[in-house]
């Protein structure tokens, strides 16, 4: 087809004529523009009216398949935040491509998101559960069995934080320990048989509220020990009083196990003594 000139833009209609044809033959605005020496946008925009542009001219919208993915997912019910988290755009391009549709209406009933609520909770206390039990196992194991002076020194400590001490009004220079947990009890027994006290030299009384089983608490403290529970002094009884509300009277409820050591005047006076070698140690070098 010839070139048209600038002359001709009073040929309108024969312009558009011309315009139409270039542009069913494919070509862009910037070709028919330079085969009409057509320089005036608006003209070209008349002269190409109602004339869709060929589709090789069509920028591809990068937006349109997330369009048609959030229009989709909001017909399923899906919120803003939710149709966000899935296909990693902003809530106000989702809100423009979705704001003609309904809004969805709840996803669960009351009943449902309480149970849903609950079933989260359980699986992370569960989790928060399992942590810790590893954590602890793990300590554990790292551990491994004591040597006899890491026994001792434990022992020693055990007793300063549990044990009957002398006091400057009172000096009975003697062992006397006292607790209601099993694990600290076998541990001070273990640390007395390191010491080489028998058993034989060691007096046992339980103290325990009065409302408790007495027999079962001196039977419980009698095999852990090692001793016939007859061998149990009598039991310190603690009254109840009724206005104070307990919450040890479960039936793992055992009292304390008080515990006595005959002559023990000396391994009394090691273990102060080495205690305050512990103070000493643990302080910062000199």
């Amino acid at each position: 087809m010839t070139s048209t000139t600038p002359g001709k833009y009073a040929d309108f209609e024969g312009l558009r004529r011309q315009a139409i044809a270039l542009r069913r033959e494919g070509l862009s605005r910037r070709q028919i523009r330079d085969r009409l020496f057509v320089d005036n946008n608006d003209l070209l925009n008349r002269l190409l009216n109602g004339e869709p542009a060929p589709e090789w001219t069509k920028r591809p919208n990068a937006k349109d398949d997330l369009r048609a993915r959030a229009r989709e997912l909001r017909t399923q019910g899906m919120t803003y935040d939710q149709i966000q988290v899935e296909l990693g755009c902003s809530k106000s391009s989702i809100s423009l491509w979705v704001r003609d549709l309904p809004k969805p209406g709840p996803r669960y009933t009351d009943e449902e998101r309480r149970g849903l609520m609950n079933d989260g909770l359980a699986r992370l206390r569960a989790a928060q559960d399992n942590e810790r039990l590893a954590t602890k196992a793990a300590a554990r194991d790292r551990v491994g069995k004591l040597s006899d002076r890491e026994l001792f020194l434990v022992g020693v400590g055990l007793y300063w934080a549990e044990g009957a001490k002398d006091k400057t009004y009172r000096r009975s220079g003697c062992l006397q320990f006292i607790n209601s947990d099993p694990d600290v009890i076998k541990v001070y027994l273990d640390w007395l048989d390191l010491l080489g006290v028998t058993r034989e030299r060691m007096h046992f009384r339980v103290s325990i509220h009065e409302s408790a089983d007495v027999f079962e608490a001196e039977r419980f403290w009698a095999r852990l020990a090692g001793v016939d529970a007859s061998a149990f002094k009598r039991a310190t009884l603690k009254r109840h009083n009724p206005r104070t509300k307990r919450k040890n009277v479960a039936e793992t409820y055992r009292g304390c196990l008080v515990i006595y050591v005959t002559k023990s005047a000396d391994l009394y006076r090691r273990m102060e003594g080495t205690w305050y070698g512990i103070v000493l140690g643990a302080g910062p070098a000199t």
